[in-house]
């Protein structure tokens, strides 16, 4: 069975919400994304669900923030799981309207792994998620979940 690769889109608003997810459809089956609404929901959905021990469900492989959420702002977000030592490994996209330099600077200081302004329509969201997902699932190897278990990866425990 192949892998499926489990994304979580952190973003407020459900146009765009529909635009990732249509997207990705159009260009994988094989993916898995778990949409939550706002900063607040994303650190649970992290760290309450998918760090459990009992939880069915499995860590992301990539995480699609936007940085105007409501509760936690994505810049909370993003420096909540990168300091994390169970989430700081998981690529963090921003995905954002956002073009102001200082936004760009701000997240890459935290660590995010790629800052992505969000398109208009539909055609050209889906050739940004399709490039997002190209890079992230193909050329940079994500570790696999067995890999990944609780933040750990093998190269790690030795």
């Amino acid at each position: 069975m192949p892998y499926k690769c489990n994304v979580l889109l952190i973003e407020d608003n459900p146009v765009d919400a529909d635009f990732i997810r249509e997207a990705l459809n159009e260009i994988e089956s094989n993916i898995q994304l778990d949409w939550v609404e706002d900063g607040e929901a994303g650190i649970n959905f992290l760290f309450q669900h998918c760090y459990s021990r009992d939880a069915d469900l499995l860590c992301p492989d990539l995480i699609l923030l936007d940085l105007n959420l409501p509760k936690l702002s994505g810049r909370e977000v993003l420096e909540a799981i990168k300091e994390n030592p169970n989430t700081k490994h998981i690529p963090v996209i921003i995905l954002t309207t956002s073009s102001d330099p200082r936004d760009i600077i701000d997240t890459y200081s935290l660590h995010a792994n790629c800052f992505v302004t969000k398109p208009t329509d539909l055609d050209e969201f889906t050739a940004a998620v399709k490039s997002i997902r190209e890079f992230w699932t193909r050329c940079a190897s994500l570790p696999s979940p067995d890999d990944c278990s609780f933040g750990r990866t093998p190269a790690l425990e030795h």
